[in-house]
């Protein structure tokens, strides 16, 4: 076979390198389900704010009703069975230390058996219940039914 001496021959050319964009279909779906659970966390934090604000308008109303600090604080006796029934089911039976006991589990400090919360024991019968510090009695249990509403149940 006879060569051709006016063919000229150039070297391989390599194509250009794939552009970054757009991306392959495996990063648009990695980027779907990161968004997907960004939207996700975000709403179940907004979820759990609108439950604690919910259940601390619900808390605030029902001792609001009472009439003196005995009837306030038997409202937030009431309210506290109610949630730690909620949390397990045999909790609202308990009585005295056995009961402070229980609201203290989990809370630093023990306020329940040793501070505030042990106007909660006997508070509701007092007559002189007016002198008890209500306010921080309030905060404390209102916290605590908070707790215990958005808390798992066993």
């Amino acid at each position: 076979m006879a060569t051709m001496p006016d063919l000229v021959l150039r070297d391989i050319h390599q194509p250009p390198a794939p552009s970054w964009w757009p991306p392959a279909v495996g990063w648009w779906w990695l980027a779907a389900a990161v968004l997907v659970l960004a939207c996700a966390v975000v709403g179940w934090r907004v979820f759990r704010a609108w439950q604690r604000r919910r259940w601390r308008r619900l808390f605030d109303a029902e001792v609001a009703i009472a009439a003196d600090a005995a009837g306030r604080i038997a409202a937030m006796s009431s309210l506290l069975r109610r949630a730690a029934r909620r949390h397990r089911p045999e909790a609202d039976r308990l009585h005295g230390d056995d009961w402070l006991a229980f609201l203290d589990t989990g809370v630093p400090g023990a306020p329940f058996s040793t501070g505030v919360g042990t106007a909660l024991q006997d508070g509701a019968f007092r007559r002189d219940a007016d002198t008890l510090d209500t306010t921080a009695l309030h905060a404390l249990a209102r916290a605590r039914f908070v707790a215990l509403m958005l808390g798992r149940r066993r």
